[in-house]
């Protein structure tokens, strides 16, 4: 079997380890950055649901659940840096789509909501 034929065959597999690759890369990214985002006065969000968050969060931190973010977009300025997360990085990851799709120019996904935490 040739690399075209493994690669046709396997690209599902392939696709899926370069994603998390990429989140991996991406939280350490943001972790490293935290320091310097919190001195700008970023705003952390957490987007995990109301009984998601009241089980435990990093201090400091807004909840605005995923389905509720589109609604309240007013609660977030946008000359301020925002720090999304969430139980696993994938809800953060939707909404700083969202956020960047209204205008948000600074955002960032650090993955879970214990990357705060450190």
């Amino acid at each position: 079997m040739n690399f075209a034929n493994a690669f046709e065959q396997y690209w599902p597999f392939f696709a899926l380890v370069l994603w998390f690759g990429y989140k991996w890369w991406n939280s350490r990214r943001v972790v490293a950055l935290l320091p310097e985002l919190k001195r700008k006065g970023a705003l952390l969000i957490d987007v995990r649901s109301a009984t998601e968050f009241a089980s435990g969060n990093a201090p400091g931190t807004l909840n605005i659940p995923l389905q509720e973010l589109g609604s309240r977009l007013a609660e977030i300025p946008k000359s301020t840096p925002v720090v999304l997360c969430c139980a696993s990085g994938t809800r953060s990851g939707m909404a700083k789509l969202v956020l960047k799709k209204n205008g948000y120019q600074q955002v960032y996904n650090v993955g879970t909501w214990g990357k705060l935490l450190g």
